[in-house]
């Protein structure tokens, strides 16, 4: 093997990620996000990294919620064009022509040309170790899903959904 430089050394693969907010005004915003994962079980916790330089970090701090949204393989440019634009520039959904409505739970926009999304309510934060992320802990209030890609037993067919993948970005 050979040794590579220690920050080329990120968690991968793992689904390339989309967190809708909504500012207090009503202005629907979203980022791609490439910190996330599961933190506990029981109770069903998750976590998302976000700089808090990040016009999306103001709006998550002050509302308390955000979706998780997992995009399918062709939302490559919209993807693209989320974590690459700001929202205090523009109206990032009008641009793009996103497609979305209101969480059921969260007062937050579900990105609905996406196969899942998470609507989650914050319930602590922190940066760890002086990092350049702020982690977001937060409870999965309410999931959706495409119904082509729920079993029979109500569970996710992940396996079959073609996620976007931080694989296909590098």
């Amino acid at each position: 093997m050979k040794s590579l430089k220690a920050n080329t050394g990120t968690i991968v693969p793992s689904p390339a990620l989309i967190v809708s907010c909504r500012s207090k005004e009503g202005k629907n915003n979203a980022l791609a996000v490439g910190f996330a994962s599961n933190v506990s079980i029981n109770p069903l916790i998750v976590m998302i990294g976000v700089v808090p330089t990040h016009y999306s970090y103001k709006l998550i701090e002050e509302s308390g919620v955000f979706v998780i949204n997992y995009p399918k393989e062709d939302y490559m440019k919209e993807y693209l064009f989320l974590g690459s634009k700001s929202g205090k520039d523009m109206d990032k959904f009008k641009e793009m022509d996103i497609k979305w409505k209101d969480g059921d739970v969260v007062d937050a926009p579900i990105l609905t040309d996406c196969a899942v999304a998470l609507e989650c309510k914050v319930i602590s934060s922190e940066t760890p170790c002086g990092g350049d992320h702020t982690i977001f802990y937060a409870s999965i209030e309410a999931v959706h899903c495409d119904e082509k890609y729920v079993k029979e037993n109500g569970r996710i067919d992940w396996k079959n959904i073609p996620l976007l993948s931080n694989m296909s970005l590098m």
